[in-house]
């Protein structure tokens, strides 16, 4: 079924298309003309598309097609409350329709945090849709993960670790002192600048917690939900298109998870940004964009 299709002008021209999925409809946005395309994927999962879509959408000026679509139950997107649609399975369903749906061809794909996983898995399941594709701030096992996670907790020492577990166990994570650790640990390991990007914060706001809830966990230091025992870290050897492998030196997704990803790789650059967490687009976005490009250049007009 070909998409509802509308023009817009509000921040530079764009394309907005209604895609239907699972009975349902997801929005995606399109910017430039270029036959080659940059798909992205955002993470969460359960955000909105908004700080991905507004970051990215600047390699539309150098020469791709840059789409990007809020996932179902997220953003402009249909927002059904039912919890069997939020799997990977679907999700990876999800994205071949989008790309089936708007013509895409083989893509440039591009997926941050869950957006690696979830494209990982696409990569897999579509190897004949991919030209190249970029793990932005991604692990390839979530188990190594969350060992990071618990490093990174620690460090804000023995007595908060203690009142972090307790909150947890009672299900009082809105608790105020709870709240305050993790904000200590998103200024640490999310984004560090001091003044979070606008489209950043429209992102967290608009997050869908069922989704997120089912799929993560409570908050980006506790993962409790369905993705906690994925690993595809024996599966790497399987992508043969190029990859790009993406981290901030003090990032979440630290950068152990981005070297056992590029040594897992038969084909891979890896690039560590210094002065980065988790949004290397947002905290250095002149390095972050011109290792990108660089990287897509190499690779334009792959068959």
């Amino acid at each position: 079924m070909v998409p509802q299709f509308s023009q817009i002008t509000a921040e530079g021209k764009y394309r907005i298309h209604r895609v239907p999925v699972d009975g349902h409809q997801v929005v995606a946005y399109d910017y430039g003309d270029s036959e080659e395309v940059l798909y992205c994927l955002n993470g969460g999962p359960g955000l909105p598309c908004d700080y991905v879509r507004d970051s990215h959408r600047i390699m539309a000026e150098r020469g791709y097609r840059v789409v990007i679509h809020d996932q179902l139950g997220t953003g402009a997107s249909d927002r059904p409350s039912d919890p069997s649609l939020w799997t990977i399975e679907r999700y990876v369903a999800e994205v071949e329709t989008v790309r089936q749906a708007l013509n895409l061809g083989r893509v440039h794909l591009l997926g941050q945090s869950w957006g690696t996983w979830l494209g990982l898995d696409y990569c897999l399941a579509h190897p004949e849709a991919i030209k190249t594709f970029t793990f932005a701030n991604g692990t390839a096992e979530i188990a190594l993960h969350l060992q990071d996670l618990a490093r990174l907790r620690g460090a804000l020492g023995t007595e908060t670790v203690a009142m972090m577990a307790k909150h947890e166990a009672e299900g009082t994570t809105d608790h105020p002192e709870y709240q305050g650790a993790i904000t200590i640990l998103n200024y640490r390991h999310v984004c560090r600048l001091d003044i979070w990007p606008a489209a950043l914060n429209r992102s967290l706001a608009g997050i869908n917690m069922e989704i997120y809830g089912t799929m993560w966990g409570p908050n980006e230091f506790t993962c409790i939900g369905t993705l906690r025992d994925w690993d595809r870290l024996a599966d790497l050897p399987k992508l043969q298109a190029p990859c790009l492998v993406l981290c901030g030196m003090h990032d979440e997704l630290t950068p152990d998870s981005a070297a056992r990803i590029h040594r897992g790789l038969p084909n891979s650059r890896l690039k560590v940004f210094k002065n980065s967490a988790h949004m290397p687009f947002f905290e250095e976005p002149e390095a972050y964009f011109s290792v990108l490009s660089d990287f897509l250049r190499d690779h334009h007009g792959r068959k």
